[in-house]
């Protein structure tokens, strides 16, 4: 549970705040040299691998489940903004100049031309973060940071391993469930 709480609430604030930085990293709304600072910000933290951001956050969180939090939420920043942008970028403008011509302010444009567009994009990328998530919140838990990674690592240290066989068999059956859940989610997001 602690490692499927991590990955939640990893990828919902991560999703959260790639918003607001995927916005402001759109040259299509932006200038140009706003968005390049940003690019380079989201290139920064895209960079650096998620253990390294564990390791980095354990020395200042301690080695706890919160630090898994933090870790997941500022790797899904750097992959969810990269799809954002994409989504952003590929907004129909057309309607935007529609509802421009029909005389819309920019909150109705904001609401009606362009939310319909990007939304479902935006849950599906969430969507597929939450999944990688899931299994790297097990790899985050062998370094400190929370999860059942933690104690699947004790077992295998101490050679337990009809315990590593239960907690490997209980990943596997997590992941089926989060594959079978998020199919479904997506399969509804593309029918509308």
């Amino acid at each position: 549970l602690q490692t499927v709480a991590i990955a939640v609430l990893g990828t919902l604030i991560g999703g959260v705040l790639a918003i607001h930085f995927s916005f402001l990293a759109c040259d299509k709304i932006v200038p140009k040299w706003v968005a390049a600072i940003f690019n380079v910000f989201i290139l920064l933290i895209r960079t650096i691998p998620s253990l390294v951001w564990a390791l980095v956050w354990i020395r200042v969180t301690g080695p706890n489940a919160f630090c898994g939090v933090v870790t997941q939420s500022v790797c899904s920043i750097g992959m969810i903004c990269k799809m954002y942008i994409t989504a952003i970028e590929d907004i129909d403008v057309r309607i935007l100049e529609s509802l421009d011509a029909a005389g819309c302010n920019g909150f109705q444009k904001i609401r009606y031309g362009m939310l319909p567009q990007i939304i479902p994009n935006f849950i599906s990328t969430v969507i597929y973060r939450f999944d990688i998530n899931v299994k790297d919140a097990t790899t985050l838990g062998i370094v400190g940071a929370g999860g059942i990674g933690a104690a699947l690592i004790q077992c295998i240290t101490s050679s337990r391993w009809s315990m590593v066989g239960s907690y490997l068999f209980g990943l596997i059956l997590l992941m089926m469930l989060v594959e079978w859940l998020s199919t479904r989610i997506r399969n509804r997001l593309t029918r509308g």
